[in-house]
């Protein structure tokens, strides 16, 4: 990770979360590219990070690559309040990949047939210009990279309020399950037999 940054949150792995802005010029030029951002004030990931900077290093792709991957990651996956750190997770997963001269190549031209400009168009634009790749290897790459590792991230489990797997805490069926507060209390003569420890 970042040299000159904390060490990352354990919860938000591949995001280091910053105590300061600053990033040696030496390490700079080393990297491929990197991406930055802030955590929104006063949202559940600010309160959790020591700080609200964040910087993602990038060791195959460019920075410009980088914030065009995050335009297309959050094109494809629109969640309007969503922190950005969420969408850089997807950035380093295909970062990663990149390793691959193969992905590298296909990543490297499905950005350019994009364009330069992709990350500040407004999104129906961008939406546009997904479309007109949308049957190539580039664009099948970057959505399935982009579904498998956004929606698995601690950051949108905690965006969207998913508390995570049950079997290491003992199960559903202790812990809630049935906890309908959002619903009208369901009539004593509509709700049936409850179930015993053995289903019956």
């Amino acid at each position: 990770m970042l040299e000159a940054f904390a060490a990352p949150v354990a919860a938000f792995p591949g995001v280091a979360v910053s105590m300061s802005a600053t990033y040696p010029r030496r390490d700079f030029l080393a990297a491929g590219g990197i991406l930055t951002g802030f955590l929104a004030a006063g949202g559940p990931l600010s309160l959790l990070a020591p700080s609200r900077a964040w910087a993602l290093e990038l060791k195959f792709l460019s920075s410009a690559e980088g914030a065009t991957l995050l335009a297309v990651a959050r094109t494809i996956a629109p969640h309007d309040t969503l922190e950005d750190a969420a969408y850089a997770i997807v950035v380093k997963a295909i970062d990663a990949s990149a390793a691959d001269e193969r992905v590298r190549a296909t990543v490297k031209a499905g950005l350019g047939a994009l364009g330069g400009d992709f990350a500040a168009r407004a999104e129906p634009a961008r939406v546009e210009a997904l479309r007109t790749v949308e049957r190539s290897e580039f664009f099948a790459f970057v959505r399935a990279k982009t579904l498998g590792t956004l929606y698995a991230s601690p950051i949108a489990y905690a965006h969207f309020g998913y508390e995570g797997e049950a079997f290491s805490k003992g199960g559903y069926l202790n812990r809630g399950f049935d906890e309908l507060d959002w619903l009208p209390d369901v009539p004593l003569e509509d709700s049936g037999p409850k179930a015993g420890p053995a289903g019956r």
